[in-house]
This record gives structure tokens, C-alpha cells and sequence, in this order.
């Protein structure tokens, strides 16, 4: 069976909206995929100011962003199938939309993006809110990725991505995943203060010098100890550790060296926890995400798992950039199918679960 899916992505790091469109075939429960068309559309500074503030808005001014970003996806789609010459060749769209609060331990996720907005503005299925039936049932709702990695990209150990948030998954009998840190947004913010969007390969970050007792009070947050299953709200990046960066005194160079080794001893840290009991099986880490392109970052941390026994694969772009895009396809494709979008063993929930809104814009 073939489908024809589109799948949408905004990250937390805010650089942009990903659009993939891919064919998905199964045969004989294996799946495979060909990338046929994505972009990433950058957001204007209106729009990235309304994301960006999304949790300051009142309860009217916040569901009124949030129909007002279902048409804005719905348009940037249609401009999507237009430039790629699409028409009539989208059968289904998943949408994770913005996360705006994220508070698993009361039971409460959004993702702003209406899908009714959406699916009116393309005349075309739309799967949404794909996490909240996780937390309903007791897990947290987070990360979505490793159903997809499960299915889609088999032969590697480890899956890291270095979005504005690093997440790390292992791929096991047992599957487990989970946040491991802030990444690219505090990178990002600490990068705007010279008047630039982000550090382009690093390169301020490998000219600044690690300041050691402000990296161990960054190692020292209570997220860091919890176990998993866990995951991280925008807010501890944001309103915690970058406030503390700006507050140290160090030049911006400095805060990046500093922010950008918390980073790699988060993340090596993490993967030594995943390959401790079985490290024998822990060879191959397949690095996407923003910070892939990282020069330094990938550098530091090709040292820091070598020690492990790690090996890290940067693979093309397309999928460097688009993987969580593609997978957010693959999810409403999986939906579509009533079949189950999330691993309980990754999340924490009571059991598995067929997430995701279906909004059906098709005039009948």
C-alpha cells in the first residue's frame, strides 16, 4: 500500500515551518519512504513575534492565535503544492503545530494550528493534536519521533536530534526516549544578542572559552536528575538558563562555548545511560536536526561518544532538516490506518494509543 502524506513542523528553536511531502509504502508490515518535495518556509518577524509570545496572550487573544496560525498553515501548504506542482497528489496532511505550554505532570500539552482552519483551507484530510491522548493516558505525550525512527530508518542504535530542544532515542527490544536538554533556541537567543540569527557552525562558540562554574551550575538543574520518562517545556531553556547566561557577565562568545559544552555533557551523558546495559548494541547514532549542521557541536560531541563507543552519522540534508517534518506524515499516515502513533515504553503511558485529531476538509 502506498500513501501520499504531507507532513508540517515548527520547532521550538522558531527558524522556520518545515513542509515535506513523501510517498510511504508498506508491504508485509516493513515500511519504506522517498522524500518527494520539502522546504522550509521562514517565519516574518510578525509571526515569529506572535509564536514567540504565545504564552503571554490572554484566553481569548490565544485562541484567536490559534485559528489565525490554522489558516496561516493551510495558506503556506496551498503555497507549498503550488510551487511544487502537487495538485491532486496530496492524499493527507499531519500537522504537529507550535507547542506553546507543555506540562506533562498535569496532564496538559498544546499545540496551536486549529485543524478545522487548516483542513478548510486546503479541502484536504488533516491529522492534529497528536500528543494529547498520550497524556491523557498518564504519559508524556513526548517525543513523537521514535514511532517514526521505528518504522522508517532501521540499522541504527541511537537517534539524536538537535533541534531546539536535543532529544535522544534508543532502539531496543524496548524502546526509551526522551529530552535530553535546551539546544539550538538558547544557542539562538544567545546568538541575537550580536544581531544574528544563529551561530553559523559554531564558529562563535569555538572562539569563546567554557567557563567552568557556570557550566556546573547548568549541569546542576533538577530536570537532569529526574528519570525517564521525561520531557521539557520551551520555558526552561528560555526563561531559565538563558537568563542565566546574560546574568554571568561572559562575552556571548563565551556563553555559547559554555552553553554549547552543557549541551554535549547533557547528551553524552544521556546516551550513557541508554547503552549501559547493553553497549554492545549502541554503535551507530544517526544525528538530524538543526544542530547537525553545527560544526563544533558535532565535533565536541564525536569526541565526548567516542568514548562510549559511539559512532555519529550526519546523513543527507533533506533528512538532516526534514526527518521530524517526515515523520509527522508518517504519524497521520498511521492514523489514518487506526493504527497506534505512540511506544508507551518512550512516553509513560499506561499503553499504547492511536493519536491525532482527524479533521476531513473534503467537500463530499
Amino acid at each position: 500500500m502506498v500513501y501520499h502524506a504531507l507532513g508540517i513542523m515548527s520547532g521550538s528553536s522558531l527558524d522556520g515551518l518545515d513542509l515535506v511531502f513523501a510517498h510511504f509504502h508498506e508491504q508485509g508490515g516493513q515500511w519504506s519512504y522517498v522524500i518527494e518535495a520539502a522546504t522550509c518556509y521562514k517565519y516574518t518577524d510578525q509571526w515569529e513575534n506572535r509564536l514567540r509570545n504565545a504564552t503571554q496572550l490572554d484566553a481569548r487573544a490565544y485562541c484567536q492565535l490559534h485559528v489565525d496560525y490554522g489558516h496561516y498553515l493551510g495558506n503556506e501548504v496551498n503555497r507549498f503544492i503550488e510551487e511544487h506542482q502537487l495538485e491532486y497528489k496530496v492524499s493527507l496532511i499531519g500537522s504537529h503545530g507550535h507547542t506553546v505550554f507543555h506540562s506533562p505532570e498535569t496532564g496538559l500539552t498544546t499545540q496551536i494550528g486549529e485543524g478545522a482552519a487548516l483542513a478548510a483551507a486546503t479541502q484536504l484530510p488533516v491529522v492534529t493534536d497528536l500528543r494529547t491522548m498520550d497524556l491523557a493516558l498518564g504519559g508524556q505525550g513526548a517525543p513523537l519521533v521514535p514511532m517514526g525512527e521505528q518504522h522508517l530508518f532501521p540499522g541504527y542504535s541511537l537517534f539524536l536530534n538537535l533541534g531546539g530542544i536535543a532529544n535522544i532515542t534508543r532502539a531496543a527490544d524496548l524502546y526509551v526516549a526522551f529530552d535530553c536538554c535546551p539546544a539550538n533556541r538558547v544557542l539562538n537567543l544567545l546568538a541575537s544578542k550580536l544581531g544574528k540569527p544563529f551561530d553559523l557552525e559554531g564558529q562563535l562558540a569555538a572562539s569563546g572559552q567554557i567557563n567552568t562554574a557556570l557550566l556546573a551550575k547548568l549541569n546542576q538543574h533538577p530536570y537532569y536528575q529526574k528519570p525517564f520518562p521525561k520531557s521539557l517545556a520551551n520555558e526552561m531553556g528560555t526563561d531559565e538558563h538563558f537568563p542565566l547566561l546574560l546574568e554571568s557577565g561572559l562575552s556571548i562568545p563565551d556563553c555559547l562555548a559554555t552553553y554549547t559544552q552543557h549541551i554535549v555533557d547533557q547528551i553524552s551523558l544521556s546516551a550513557q545511560s541508554l547503552i549501559s546495559t547493553d553497549a554492545s548494541a549502541a554503535t551507530k547514532c544517526l544525528v538530524t536536526g538543526g544542530g547537525a549542521f553545527n560544526t563544533h557541536l558535532i565535533k565536541c560531541l564525536e569526541v565526548a561518544f567516542r568514548k562510549s563507543g559511539i559512532i555519529l552519522e550526519v546523513p543527507a540534508a533533506d533528512l538532516v532538516n526534514y526527518k521530524e517534518a517526515l515523520i509527522m506524515a508518517f504519524l497521520a499516515v498511521l492514523r489514518w490506518r487506526q493504527e497506534n502513533t505512540v511506544i508507551p515504553s518512550v512516553t509513560g503511558a499506561r499503553r499504547a494509543s492511536i493519536g491525532g485529531a482527524l479533521w476531513n476538509g473534503q467537500d463530499a
